[in-house]
């Protein structure tokens, strides 16, 4: 074999060591940069040396380094793929209990019944009592007219003053209210 001839090289080995390479890091790509680097490393050993150099064990060992390193390095890789994985699946599934543990009720429930409390308590007294009469005691407009001797339009406007400053106070939450109670019942 001539001793400078890449080509003469390259045709002779380039076949056996990429099948031998593929056979270990399973990627065809991967299996050709391996082999060529290594044949060029072959070829400028024989050009370097002016003693005789054996191709064969020569090149079957940094082909094998070769092949061990990208391995490794893929190992490597891939552990890391997988505890970042690992990682994103965690963040998911707290993510996921986390949303399906909530109840939308809950999240608005304490802020909206302190704004109702607080708007009703700035109410004047009688459009408090005749409100809370209403909708919390349930009793109907021709009751509360008798029990507080008023008129049953009397009942009616001091239940819709309560229920415009209500509708102030809650502007924030009432399109989300809406769509809860809506959707969710």
């Amino acid at each position: 074999m001539e001793k400078d001839s890449f080509h003469t090289i390259y045709s002779a080995w380039y076949r056996k060591s990429f099948l031998y390479v593929k056979s270990y890091v399973h990627d065809d790509l991967v299996a050709e940069d391996i082999v060529t680097e290594s044949l060029i490393r072959v070829w400028k050993k024989l050009r370097e040396n002016e003693e005789k150099v054996h191709i064969a064990p020569f090149l079957y060992t940094i082909l094998r380094n070769q092949a061990l390193d990208h391995l490794k390095h893929e190992k490597v890789r891939r552990s890391a793929l997988s505890d970042i994985r690992n990682v994103q699946y965690r963040e998911l599934e707290i993510r996921l209990f986390a949303l399906e543990a909530s109840d939308p009720a809950d999240i608005f429930s304490s802020e909206v019944n302190r704004i109702i409390h607080d708007t009703l308590a700035s109410l004047p007294e009688r459009s408090r009592q005749i409100f809370e009469m209403s909708r919390f005691e349930g009793k109907p407009y021709k009751e509360i007219a008798e029990s507080l001797e008023i008129s049953v339009k009397g009942v009616d406007y001091h239940i819709l003053q309560a229920m415009n400053a209500l509708r102030v106070s809650l502007k924030d939450y009432l399109p989300v209210w809406i769509f809860f109670l809506h959707y969710f019942q």
